[in-house]
C-alpha cells in the first residue's frame, strides 16, 4: 500500500476508535484519546473525568472494551492506559458533551451556552468559543456564538495550541451540533513576548567626531574625477551603432562623393504656409454664405406668417 493510502487508513482508523470510545464511555466523562503504535503493540492513551467508569469492577469494563478493540479495528494488542482529567472545564470534548447534555435537558440555549463559556473562563482559559449550529429556536437552522477571550482561527497555533471537542444534542426538531475550542492556560503563542527586568544591559559606544570639524575637512584636496573623454568607446556609442539612425557612415558618404562630385544635402521637407490675402478671401466666402442663409431664413418665415394670417 502506497504512503497516501496508509496515512488515509490511519486516519480513518483512529476517527472510527474516537467514536467507538465517545459511545462507549460517555457516561464516564470521555476527554479524548492518542493512539501509538509500537513494537509491543498498539498503545492507547484515554481521558477520562471518572477512570473508575472506564476500568469497571475488577477491570471488568476495561476487558471489554480491549476486546472489542481487537475484533472491530484488527489492533494488535491493544494496551489501554486511563488518566484522569485533572481539570475538565479545560476539557473541549468533556465541555462540548456536557452541552450537548444539557441541552437534551430542556436547558435554554443561551443560558446553556454563556454559564458553559463562563466556567471555562473561571477554570483559567486564555480564551474560549462555542458554536451552535441547527434548529436552536424554531423550525429554521441558525448559527449562535459565544465567545471569551482570546482564540485562534487558523495557522499552526490553531492546530497545535486550541483545544478542540464536538458533541451533538438530539433534539426534537432535529439535531443541534456543539462545536467548542479552548486555548488552556500557560499556551505559548507567537505573539506573546516577556519584559525581563534586572537585566544587564551592554552600553553602547558612540563614535567620536574626528578632531578638527567641518573646517579640517573643507581645508583637504577634494578628490580627482576621472575624464570622461579619455575613457574607450563601448558598445553603446555610435562608433558600434548603438545611437539611432540618424548617424551617417562617413565612408559611405565619401564613395558617394567621389562618383557624383556632388555634396550631399540632407533634404529640408517644404511646408506650404498660406498668405494672408488667401485667409481673408476665404473668411469673406463664409460670410456672404452664412448671409445669404440667414435671408433664406428669414423670407421662409415671412411666407408661414402670410398663410396663417389668411
Amino acid at each position: 500500500m502506497a504512503d497516501e493510502h496508509q496515512f488515509i487508513e490511519d486516519g480513518l482508523q483512529r476517527s472510527q476508535i474516537d467514536e467507538f470510545f465517545a459511545d462507549e464511555l460517555g457516561r464516564a466523562g470521555y476527554g479524548g484519546m492518542d493512539v501509538a503504535k509500537t513494537p509491543m503493540g498498539t498503545q492507547i492513551v484515554l481521558k477520562a473525568e471518572k477512570p473508575g467508569m472506564v476500568i469497571g469492577k475488577g477491570g471488568k469494563n476495561i476487558r471489554k472494551v480491549t476486546k472489542e478493540l481487537e475484533d472491530r479495528f484488527n489492533l494488535d494488542d491493544p494496551q489501554i492506559d486511563v488518566q484522569e482529567v485533572d481539570e475538565p472545564d479545560l476539557n473541549a470534548q468533556i465541555v462540548a458533551d456536557r452541552l450537548a447534555n444539557a441541552l437534551e435537558r430542556g436547558w435554554y440555549f443561551r443560558k446553556a451556552g454563556h454559564t458553559t463559556i463562563d466556567r471555562i473562563m473561571d477554570a483559567g482559559a486564555l480564551g474560549a468559543e462555542i458554536v451552535l449550529s441547527g434548529k436552536v429556536t424554531g423550525a429554521r437552522s441558525r448559527v449562535e456564538k459565544f465567545n471569551r477571550g482570546y482564540i485562534k482561527h487558523n495557522g499552526e497555533p490553531a492546530q497545535s495550541v486550541v483545544d478542540r471537542g464536538k458533541g451533538v444534542a438530539v433534539m426534537k426538531l432535529g439535531t443541534i451540533g456543539v462545536d467548542v475550542k479552548i486555548i488552556p492556560p500557560g499556551a505559548e503563542l507567537p505573539d506573546d513576548f516577556e519584559i525581563h527586568e534586572d537585566v544587564e544591559v551592554e552600553a553602547v559606544e558612540q563614535e567620536t567626531a574626528p578632531e578638527g570639524g567641518v573646517e579640517d575637512l573643507l581645508e583637504e584636496e577634494p578628490e580627482e574625477v576621472p575624464d570622461v573623454s579619455d575613457e574607450e568607446p563601448t558598445e553603446d556609442g555610435p562608433e558600434f551603432g548603438g545611437e539611432p539612425d540618424d548617424v551617417i557612415d562617413e565612408e559611405v558618404v565619401e564613395e558617394v562623393v567621389e562618383q557624383t562630385g556632388e555634396t550631399p544635402v540632407a533634404a529640408e521637407e517644404e511646408v506650404d504656409t498660406p498668405d494672408a490675402a488667401d485667409i481673408e478671401e476665404e473668411l469673406d466666402e463664409l460670410d456672404e454664405e452664412v448671409e445669404a442663409e440667414a435671408a433664406d431664413l428669414i423670407a421662409e418665415m415671412e411666407d408661414d406668417e402670410d398663410e396663417e394670417d389668411q
